[in-house]
């Protein structure tokens, strides 16, 4: 347990210090690129905020895998019991918008299993934390997820095309539709228990889910991929098919209803 506390003091003092990085570059009109295959933006600031996290957290651990949305990935880290898993901007679009919704997502798998997270919004200076077995955090205050029971105005952040017909038996679920950039911060958010869930179908990056995972399941919700099964990370193809986070009744109720689940 105490390599565990290291190990998120370790984050949180990373992501603190990304959020200088980023701030610095926010509203100024950052140089940005577009991602070979359709991957979207990146930014000045995103790249700079991977090399200081890739510098510091693997100087640090010396013995951890390195996976990072930004930093060309290699098979090193499959040998290795523990990785980082880490988006330096988690919401680049929102990023460059000048919206204060983007974060910092930072999280340690150890054999597939997250073990210390922590999603960092630097404008609205919001840190959620988590280590396993030890609660979910928010600036220090802890979480407790929703514990909705109904679908019906169910609060959930999700975009448009997850509540298509063709996605649900019979209909799509009569929740409230609503919509954050970050996927890390929708899992927080879930995990603070301001909304009831999340949902994105599309398969999805092991970075944008990691850190929120680790902070919906000790903050008592539900997570799952879109078939209802475990979230395992460190992959070779670092993807996971969808991934659905509720209240845990909420949780089982929308499963009952996703085509494909389980």
């Amino acid at each position: 347990m105490p390599e565990r506390e290291d190990d998120l003091s370790l984050l949180v003092d990373a992501a603190r210090r990304a959020g200088e990085i980023a701030t610095r570059h926010w509203k100024q009109g950052p140089q940005v690129w577009d991602k070979p295959g359709g991957e979207g933006p990146v930014t000045a600031a995103d790249l700079a905020v991977d090399e200081m996290l890739r510098t510091t957290l693997t100087a640090a651990r010396p013995d951890y895998g390195w996976l990072s949305e930004e930093t060309p990935d290699t098979p090193a880290r499959l040998s290795r019991r523990r990785t980082f898993i880490v988006d330096p901007i988690d919401g680049t679009r929102a990023f460059i918008d000048g919206s204060r919704d983007f974060a910092h997502s930072l999280a340690i798998a150890d054999r597939g299993q997250v073990t210390a997270a922590v999603v960092y919004l630097p404008v609205k200076d919001r840190l959620f934390a988590a280590a396993a077995g030890r609660g979910a955090t928010l600036n220090g205050v802890p979480l407790a997820a929703s514990t909705r029971d109904i679908e019906d105005q169910a609060t959930i952040l999700t975009s448009r095309p997850n509540l298509r017909p063709e996605h649900w038996r019979d209909a799509p679920p009569p929740v409230a539709r609503h919509f954050r950039s970050s996927l890390a911060y929708r899992l927080a958010l879930v995990g603070q228990g301001r909304f009831d869930g999340m949902i994105t179908l599309r398969d999805s990056w092991e970075w944008d889910i990691a850190a929120g995972a680790l902070i919906v399941a000790e903050a008592g919700g539900a997570i799952s991929d879109r078939h209802d099964r475990t979230l395992v990370f460190n992959n070779p193809v670092p993807q996971l098919p969808g991934v659905l986070a509720a209240a845990p009744a909420l949780h089982r109720q929308l499963m009952a209803r996703l085509v494909g689940a389980a």
